[in-house]
């Protein structure tokens, strides 16, 4: 079984999280990261996967530190670490108050942490029948074009999340929001795997630091 130091650096949980962000990495990738190490004869891929397997989501929330040392390669000290940091995550989650998405100028607002920044960063609003968003996930940095964007890619959480609709969004580092041609090709794209799916793509706001603009205002939906 090959060595975390065997597998190619751009694969390794820790350096693919520098480089793409957490939101791109797998389950077993995160809890990889957590566990730092696995054993002679198990990597700590392969020992993050053999939890997931014996815990699935749910099941680790509720798993004690008894549960988990019981499987070969995590001890006492890392199952510990493992539920602190659940425990954690379930305390910062507790009073988070659904985000209600009405206007063009909610989804400006809500991505404050992205109208400014020098990259592109493609987001997915996945929302209710209320639209209340359920999920918010960034699905590509960089440039925005139809090869970067797959209709995969934002309609499989939508299935995953069992979102009644979508709301997309980038920003312009620029400044100007106005649509370019790739914009305007990628919303176009979407839209009609949206209506093949039967989930749709309710709007696609373009942010910048100091302005915004709506595909649907606009008459481009």
């Amino acid at each position: 079984m090959p060595k975390i130091k065997d597998i190619a650096k751009i694969d390794r949980p820790r350096e693919k999280l520098e480089t793409y962000g957490a939101e791109k990495l797998s389950d077993v990738e995160l809890l990889a990261i957590l566990l730092r190490s696995g054993t002679k004869d198990c990597n700590v891929i392969k020992l993050a996967q053999k939890i997931l397997k014996k815990f699935p989501k749910e099941k680790l929330l509720a798993a004690s530190i008894e549960q988990l040392s019981e499987i070969h390669g995590l001890g006492k000290v890392k199952a510990s670490e493992i539920i602190a940091c659940l425990e954690f995550g379930k305390r910062l989650l507790k009073d988070k108050k659904s985000i209600l998405i009405i206007s063009p100028k909610d989804v400006w607002e809500n991505l404050k942490d992205i109208r400014d920044h020098k990259k592109e960063h493609f987001v997915v609003f996945y929302l209710d029948t209320r639209n209340q968003e359920i999920q918010r996930e960034i699905i590509s940095i960089g440039t925005l074009n139809a090869s970067l964007i797959h209709p995969r890619e934002v309609f499989e959480p939508a299935v995953r999340h069992c979102a009644a609709h979508i709301l997309v969004s980038h920003n312009h580092p620029s400044g100007d929001p106005a649509p370019s041609g790739d914009d305007i090709e990628v919303t176009k794209r979407l839209v009609d795997a949206g209506k093949i799916m039967g989930i749709e793509i309710i709007d696609h706001i373009i942010v910048a630091k100091n302005a915004f603009l709506s595909f649907k205002c606009e008459g481009l939906l």
